[in-house]
């Protein structure tokens, strides 16, 4: 018979289950919940408790529009069901005991508007069975973690995983991972969270290499933020502070976020560009948490001690154009390339239709050029930075689409799912348990030794690696792109003007 493995935590002893090979941990607390008074702060230490408490179960999920729990209705301390304890991470280790193993820290993405550990594409199970100690988190997301509040800190989202990062440095041997060799990585709003991270000061020496994929390029000043929640909070008569907020329930919250999103589009002239993007939230440049944008700092030298792997895959923007009613109208496509293209996309993609450009455009704008862009800062800046592309892709519809890439990695799309999409590849049911072998091995030998095993990136060679069904490796693919941004600086977003 199996024996349930318990591991003792700064906070108290847990139980996990074993899962196969894999010794798995879930729902454990890393903060007090963040409600009551202590909601829109900073997280706060979960608290001691006694005995042995099962971590056979994921915690409850933040506050968010899909969201069904009563703590979206309840602005009280606790809740009945305790779906206010959501500030929870997950562990899966080979080996728990003093195994020294590198630690694996995922930092899931979902537009700063969803974030569920619980997903099961998230299952860190390959990932640990290739030789790490693998950690997931839930952190606040929407107004909850990325609103400017009036009275609040900015960026709680983050300080959330900078908590799940200071749990994972005092805790992490126990499960048999090493505390002086964490990666994080992250994709999406997971990778440009990442990015941050890199460059605030209060989370300086809590890992030792980054993974940022698919990292969007929207960072928000305090003026651009501020307007946002104005706006959100304005939809319930109130004003954007810590006072008025913190009496309206989540429910409330989600709604009012969701009504803005739909407007979105016609506030471009005053928000600018990330009124086009599907999300009104972003990490906030306020001078302290987050001094600047991360490729002014990268490029200053800032995070030069730490590893770092950032990459896209090819058809970034095809998940939102392929969606039903996602094809552009002619309104969003000027809007598009009125507000967004530093020069004529007819000229370098002279053969694409209008809707393959505004594809391209986007891709471009909000994931591809802010990720190269990124590699080149942090070579500026002396750090050792390694740059992928994902080119593979399954069926027709999506291409190599955004959220492709940690499918791969984790190992949790199937060949029979594969197989059984309507537009799939003759022969991609075979080719992919080879290329999400690929990435997943690279992803753990850079988390292991620091190197992905390839040449690392240099502006004047621009080494990629690109993933196909045969991967390879060779100058950066999207040279024309490449060319369009080349004299953009990717900076921090400010208000055009005031209404």
């Amino acid at each position: 018979m199996t024996v349930d493995p318990l591991v003792r935590t700064a906070a108290g002893v847990v139980r996990g289950r074993w899962e196969g090979d894999v010794a798995v941990f879930r729902g454990i607390p890393y903060a007090e919940p963040p409600f009551g008074p202590r909601r829109f702060a900073a997280p706060v230490e979960a608290q001691r408790w006694d005995g042995i408490r099962d971590a056979v179960a994921f915690g409850p999920p933040v506050p968010q529009a899909t969201n069904r729990s009563s703590v979206m209705s309840s602005v009280c301390d606790r809740t009945d069901d305790g779906s206010d304890d959501c500030l929870t991470l997950n562990v899966w280790s080979p080996d728990p005991g003093f195994a020294h193993l590198p630690v694996m820290v995922w930092i899931q993405g979902g537009t700063y508007l969803e974030n569920n550990c619980a997903n099961p594409h998230y299952d860190g199970a390959k990932l640990a069975a290739s030789g790490v100690v693998m950690v997931s988190m839930n952190y606040r997301v929407g107004v909850e973690g990325f609103a400017h509040i009036a009275g609040a800190p900015g960026n709680r989202g983050i300080l959330d995983q900078i908590a799940a990062l200071r749990w994972v440095r005092d805790n992490i041997a126990a499960f048999g991972g090493d505390p002086d060799n964490v990666t994080v990585f992250g994709q999406s709003a997971g990778g440009a969270c990442i990015a941050a991270l890199l460059v605030m000061p209060s989370a300086a020496g809590l890992f030792r290499r980054a993974i940022s994929q698919s990292m969007p390029g929207t960072y928000f000043s305090e003026r651009l933020a501020a307007a946002i929640s104005t706006t959100i909070a304005g939809e319930l008569g109130a004003k954007a502070t810590v006072d008025e907020l913190a009496r309206t329930p989540p429910r409330a919250l989600t709604d009012a976020t969701e009504a803005v999103i739909a407007k979105m589009p016609e506030l471009v002239e005053s928000w600018g560009p990330m009124a086009l993007t599907p999300t009104p939230f972003s990490p906030v440049v306020d001078g302290v948490l987050l001094p600047e944008a991360p490729w002014r700092a990268l490029a200053r030298g800032a995070a030069r001690d730490v590893d770092l792997l950032v990459g896209h895959t090819r058809d970034e923007y095809r998940l939102y154009t392929s969606r039903p009613g996602g094809a552009p109208t002619d309104a969003r496509t000027t809007a598009a390339f009125d507000h967004l293209a530093p020069t004529d996309y007819r000229t370098a993609y002279p053969d694409a239709t209008p809707s393959e450009r505004y594809e391209l455009l986007n891709a471009d704008w909000l994931f591809r050029m802010p990720s190269l862009h990124l590699a080149d800062a942090a070579h500026a800046g002396g750090g050792p930075v390694w740059l992928y592309e994902l080119r593979w892709s399954f069926n027709r519809e999506q291409g190599a689409s955004h959220c492709l890439d940690f499918l791969l990695v984790f190992g949790t799309l199937g060949a029979d799912e594969v197989r059984a999409h309507r537009s799939a590849h003759p022969n991609a049911a075979n080719e992919i348990t080879h290329v999400s072998a690929d990435m997943r091995i690279d992803w753990v030998n850079f988390a292991a030794t620091g190197t992905p095993g390839w040449t690392p990136y240099d502006p004047r060679t621009r080494t990629t690696r690109v993933y196909d069904a045969t991967p390879t490796t060779r100058p950066y693919p999207e040279e024309r792109s490449r060319r369009i941004w080349s004299a953009h600086e990717f900076d921090t977003l400010d208000l055009l003007r005031t209404e």
